[in-house]
């Protein structure tokens, strides 16, 4: 059963985290060049941030008090990922909840998702929750996957189920900055980010294709275009 505006299910989330193995917090981020602003937060929450690998990385960076919301949460899975990292059992606090029923009186320097809001058909109203749990002076981050390019049309020949769990509209620069320009915020910005990139999920069906894919997605970065046809993701920052 759908939840709310959402286009995937629990059981669509229970079967995706089924083929992710957790291991390294990354020593490079696709949005590396927010994060001098974003350091200068106390507190982070990551919106769908099961299983802790973004909040990872900014505890390392600095932000020493970590939250994760998402309605699927498996919090061993959570602890063995802070333990092979070194880091302080319960150092990721988890929230387990549904994002569009949560409300919390507590609000958060920097209000972060990554795959997130594309899942879900109302884009303005997710958008908005995010924004209902800035602090005073909080800060925004929102990264998107783009697949109004060549990845997509890699989806759509071999991964249809995948490219059906998503909101294509919300991946249009024009749509977004029209909602973001309803929001009384500042230093708004809404453009593509990262090098050319594609990937398909790592599904068993996908297995040999992702092989060739990564071959792909190497060469497409020796030609570091920005824009809807190569760029691998849109990053939405704002701040109050």
């Amino acid at each position: 059963m759908k939840e709310n505006n959402s286009i995937t299910d629990k059981e669509y989330w229970d079967n995706y985290w089924k083929n992710y193995q957790y291991d390294k917090i990354p020593k490079k981020v696709v949005f590396e060049r927010f994060m001098p602003k974003l350091t200068r937060g106390i507190n982070f929450i990551e919106i769908g941030g099961f299983p802790g690998v973004n909040a990872a990385y900014f505890y390392r960076r600095g932000i020493r008090n970590v939250t994760i919301l998402d309605y699927h949460i498996n919090k061993e899975i959570v602890r063995n990922f802070e333990k092979i990292n070194d880091l302080p059992e319960g150092t990721i606090q988890c929230i387990d909840n549904d994002f569009f029923a949560f409300s919390s009186e507590k609000k958060y320097d920097v209000v972060f998702s990554s795959g997130f809001i594309e899942h879900f058909e109302d884009t303005r109203d997710a958008i908005a929750r995010h924004i209902d749990l800035l602090s005073e002076k909080g800060q925004l981050l929102i990264i998107i996957p783009n697949f109004l390019g060549l990845n997509g049309e890699l989806q759509r020949r071999f991964d249809r189920e995948n490219l059906d769990s998503h909101n294509l509209q919300s991946m249009k620069i024009p749509y977004l900055k029209e909602i973001m320009q309803s929001f009384n915020l500042y230093d708004v910005s809404v453009d593509y980010l990262g090098k050319p990139m594609v990937w398909l999920e790592p599904k068993p069906e996908n297995q040999k294709r992702r092989k060739w894919v990564k071959m792909l997605s190497y060469a497409l970065k020796l030609f570091p275009v920005k824009g809807k046809l190569l760029s691998s993701y849109i990053a939405i920052y704002a701040r109050k």
